[in-house]
C-alpha cells in the first residue's frame, strides 16, 4: 500500500481508538499508568524509562524507553481539531536528513506511513564518524500528534518491532484545553520517583 493513501486528514491505523495510542477520553476502564503530563504510559516488566531534557531551557522534551534491546522515543505535539501533521512533518525530517548526507526510505508499516532513516553521526570537529538507523512513527489523534523514534533489536526483528509497536500504542495522551500552535510540544513532567534522573542532550 502507498502512504498516499494515509495522505487525507489524519495519518492513523484504523483501529486507533480502540488500540492506541488513546486520548485520555477514550480510555476504559482504569489501569496502572506512570503520569509525565501529556503523556501516560503504563509500567511493564524490564521497561526502563528516562527523560530527555533540553540543556539551553532545560525543559523536558521526550520520554525514552528502552525495552528487550530496543529504545523508543517519545514526543507529543499540538495538533489541529480536524487535520493531521505527521504527512508535514515527515517530509520536513526526510528534507532535513538528506541536507545532512542521510539517507530515507519511506513506507507503511503497521501505523501507517513511517520513515526509515539512515542518519549521519557527526563528531565534535564537524567529520562524519558513521551513521544510526532510526525509524520515524507517527499518529495523528484528536487535537494531538504522537511520534516515536525506534532504534535497536526492533528495526531487524520482528518480534522485537512488535512488541515496540505494542508499547507505542499503549501511550495515552493528555491534551489539555490549553490553546497551543500546530507542532508545539505538549508539556512533560516529571512523575515521583518513577523513572531515571533526567538527561541532558
Amino acid at each position: 500500500m502507498s502512504s498516499d493513501a494515509y495522505a487525507s486528514d489524519k495519518s492513523a491505523p484504523a483501529d486507533r481508538r480502540t488500540a492506541g495510542p488513546l486520548d485520555v477520553s477514550e480510555v476504559q476502564g482504569v489501569r496502572p499508568y506512570i503520569d509525565f503530563g501529556s503523556m501516560r504510559i503504563p509500567s511493564r516488566e524490564n521497561l526502563q524509562m528516562r527523560l530527555e531534557v533540553e540543556e539551553s531551557t532545560q525543559r523536558i522534551v521526550a520520554v525514552s524507553m528502552d525495552f528487550a534491546g530496543s529504545s523508543l522515543q517519545l514526543q507529543a505535539f499540538a495538533a489541529p481539531k480536524s487535520e493531521g501533521i505527521w504527512h508535514e512533518i515527515r517530509s520536513q525530517m526526510r528534507d532535513s536528513i538528506k541536507a545532512q548526507g542521510g539517507e530515507t526510505e519511506e513506507r507503511v508499516g503497521s501505523l501507517g506511513p513511517e520513515l526509515i532513516a539512515k542518519i549521519p553521526l557527526i563528531d565534535e570537529a564537524g567529520i562524519k564518524t558513521g551513521h544510526r538507523l532510526a525509524r520515524f512513527i507517527g499518529v495523528d489523534g484528536p487535537k494531538w500528534f504522537l511520534r516515536g523514534v525506534i532504534g535497536g533489536a526492533a528495526l531487524n526483528d520482528a518480534k522485537a518491532a512488535a512488541d515496540i509497536d505494542d508499547l507505542f500504542r499503549s501511550v495515552v495522551v493528555v491534551r489539555d484545553d490549553v490553546p497551543l500552535p500546530p507542532k508545539d510540544l505538549l508539556t512533560l513532567t516529571i512523575p515521583g520517583g518513577t523513572v531515571a534522573p533526567p538527561r541532558s542532550f
